[in-house]
């Protein structure tokens, strides 16, 4: 038999038997720490190379009891159980993922209860048309729309509850509680590849995002909006992003790119803004959304000064106040001596998101609210009751 040696195993060959020994037991050491970490292990052989024998022999005993002492967890095992964790994520929801045909565009939805209802965006369906339903089982099924809300850009579609109900619907988790970091995962049907899956994180949250158009001319914003790098493309519109319970955490709505693809940066309408509007929906068919009616912004140090206030006071500074809105009724003030919100039924308002983001989840019109504000210079708490926001244009 025709034998090869490595130029170690010749290096070393001189060695005394325990000396042997006690190198072996080093190099066992050392694979259980390139399982652990494939990086450092490659940097750790790179510089034995390098260094002298005597080093070696010096270190090899010390390597030995820390690797028995305290043997590390190999990452594949990690990996599987994450990628186990991936699988049975989409074959739990997948079934309840549609892709959805109207006109001469497509897009995606998901099933939010057992009588046919199905979650997509306002934007899909918003030309109209006959709409078709696909499911990932092979079922084509005809829908229409049960009703919209171009404010939220969100619409409800139904088909035939009795030709689906071996589907689970999907169930929706409470968006207040996301953090930046999480891992994410969107299903839908980018650029019409049906059940296509994708995963990323949450990038960012509490951006506001323009909906519809109001008749004033400027658009309404769509509060706690979820970023999330996961690739979202055209086709997504409409489907769920989920969380690692399987659970939908936004409905995947518009990316930010110069090139009407994947960019890293999607965004998503929460859930609990889906919670609150789509029951309307289902219900009346439209949707009756709180209203201020007020402009204005996150007050700066100069304002603060300005006002007789502290230079690191926090709220909204009305800008101005809507004729006809709920604030002109309370009697709130913009302008020249304006009123600065710092709270609503004692939650802190510090940016407008959180102010609208407790108006769209919170609240329903005709609901008299509190807020606290500050009035030349004073704390001050004013009841304003709710009014239908204006139809968008």
């Amino acid at each position: 038999m025709n034998h090869q040696f490595s130029k170690s195993a010749i290096k070393y060959a001189w060695l005394p038997f325990f000396v042997l020994l006690t190198l072996m037991l080093a190099a066992c050491g050392a694979a259980e720490t390139a399982v652990a970490n494939p990086v450092t292990q490659a940097i750790h052989t790179l510089t034995e190379e390098a260094e002298p024998e005597t080093t070696i022999l010096e270190e090899a005993a010390p390597i030995v009891e820390t690797a028995v002492a305290a043997p590390p967890v190999a990452p594949t095992t990690d990996l599987f159980t994450q990628e186990q964790q991936f699988v049975s994520i989409y074959e739990q929801v997948n079934p309840a993922v549609v892709n959805i045909v109207i006109g001469s565009g497509q897009g995606s939805g998901f099933l939010i209860d057992g009588n046919g209802h199905i979650v997509t965006n306002n934007h899909v369906v918003e030309n109209g048309g006959q709409i078709v339903v696909n499911f990932e089982d092979g079922r084509r099924l005809p829908a229409a729309v049960v009703g919209t809300d171009p404010a939220s850009d969100l619409a409800v579609i139904q088909v035939d509850a009795n030709e689906i109900r071996d589907i689970p619907p999907v169930q929706l988790a409470d968006s207040d509680a996301l953090k930046v970091g999480q891992i994410v995962i969107a299903i839908g049907s980018p650029f019409g590849l049906q059940n296509s899956m994708t995963t990323g994180i949450i990038s960012a949250l509490d951006r506001l995002f323009p909906g519809a158009v109001g008749p004033n001319g400027v658009p309404f914003q769509i509060p706690n909006i979820i970023q999330t790098d996961a690739a979202i493309n055209p086709g997504n519109s409409g489907g769920p992003l989920l969380n690692l319970n399987g659970e939908v955490i936004g409905v995947n709505t518009a990316i930010e790119s110069p090139v009407r693809g994947s960019s890293g940066i999607g965004y998503a309408v929460p859930a609990n803004i889906v919670s609150n509007i789509v029951p309307q929906i289902i219900e009346n068919g439209r949707v009756e959304t709180p209203w201020l009616g007020i402009r204005g912004g996150i007050i700066s140090e100069d304002a603060a000064t300005a006002l007789g206030l502290p230079a690191n006071q926090t709220g909204i500074l009305i800008s101005e106040v809507i004729n006809g809105g709920s604030a002109a009724a309370a009697g709130l003030r913009g302008g020249n001596n304006p009123d600065v919100i710092i709270g609503v039924d004692d939650v802190e308002i510090v940016e407008f998101d959180d102010l609208l983001g407790y108006l769209v989840q919170q609240t329903v019109v005709g609901q008299t609210i509190q807020l606290q504000i500050m009035r030349d210079g004073q704390p001050q708490t004013v009841n304003v009751t709710l009014a239908a926001r204006p139809a968008a244009g």
